[in-house]
């Protein structure tokens, strides 16, 4: 009797770290800008019965170096190609789960309490209102900054604008500095402006001055997690699309 306690016992330890490694929720590393609605897939998935998913958000950039650092993660959610083709040069991803499933739009957002109006056309009109006061933007290494640059080049007011940018960590930071009031104005995404009651959009950039803002996922050549590539199935799937929808994102 006691020698098949013991028995039972030994198999239950062995069997304990298996079980433990299996429920590991999976670690994904995404772009600021996805803070709410891929927290609320994540709680989504969760419900399903699944371990919900470990985020850590910050700058694409920023992720990005991290991984080529070789941070233990399952996961990479970027903001634009350019970081994940990076990751994709090192042979960090697997190729074949790599795809683009959302979109945005860019725009100039503005206290709640401000009446200010953004004059995309002509250049001088929207100089005029741009240099007023601080304009915040995202770092030029972080997607959401490299948009904002690009439609001011596109609109011919880069030059004029560009000694009055404020520049933030990245585009959360960029929409901080708005809510605070340290900046009347900034570049941040339409799904940036919407999660917060702070502000407003007071213009929209044309899509045709910037680079398509698109969010690629892929898995990590690195993780070993059997939940990661269920999860990043359901955030490209119908169902998991729709909860971007919701928070303004764009599917694709």
């Amino acid at each position: 009797m006691k020698h098949s306690l013991r028995l039972v016992l030994a198999v239950s330890l062995i069997g304990a770290p298996v079980a433990a490694q299996a429920q590991r929720p999976p670690l994904v590393l995404a772009a600021a800008s996805l803070q709410e609605s891929l927290t609320a897939a994540a709680e989504a998935w969760a419900r399903q019965g699944h371990a919900k998913p470990t985020i850590s958000f910050a700058a694409s950039s920023a992720l990005a170096r991290q991984v080529e650092a070789g941070a233990p993660a399952d996961l990479f959610v970027s903001a634009d190609e350019a970081w994940m083709n990076a990751l994709a040069k090192k042979n960090l991803i697997v190729a074949s789960t790599r795809v683009t499933f959302l979109g945005n739009r860019l725009v100039v957002a503005a206290p709640a309490g401000s009446n200010v109006r953004i004059p995309v056309r002509p250049p001088a009109a929207l100089v005029r209102v741009l240099t007023a006061g601080p304009l915040a933007m995202a770092d030029t290494a972080v997607p959401a900054g490299k948009y904002g640059q690009a439609s001011l080049e596109k609109l011919g007011v880069w030059a004029q604008v560009s000694p009055k940018v404020v520049r933030a960590e990245n585009v959360r930071a960029t929409l901080a500095l708005i809510e605070r009031g340290a900046a009347p104005l900034g570049i941040v995404y339409a799904t940036d402006a919407k999660a917060s009651a702070k502000v407003r959009i007071a213009g929209v950039f044309p899509e045709n001055t910037h680079p398509a803002i698109s969010y690629p996922v892929a898995r990590l050549k690195t993780s070993t997690n059997p939940e990661a590539e269920a999860f990043r199935r359901f955030l490209v799937s119908r169902a998991g699309k729709a909860i971007f929808v919701r928070y303004g994102f764009s599917a694709r």
